[in-house]
């Protein structure tokens, strides 16, 4: 059942919540192991921090 109140909350939230959200929806919706996608999740967040990091 939906709930009205937590679908507006979600519509005004942050963007990276609203990711976070559609993530952990699609890692339980996959059976995904919390330890497989905590080391697919360092392996992401290592890859996006390079991309942050200014070009020589």
């Amino acid at each position: 059942m939906s709930d009205g109140n937590n679908e507006l909350g979600l519509a005004a939230a942050p963007a990276e919540v609203k990711l976070a959200v559609d993530l952990i929806v699609l890692l339980e919706s996959n059976n995904i192991a919390p330890e497989v996608a905590l080391a697919a999740l360092k392996i992401v967040s290592s890859d996006l921090e390079n991309k942050l990091k200014p070009k020589t």
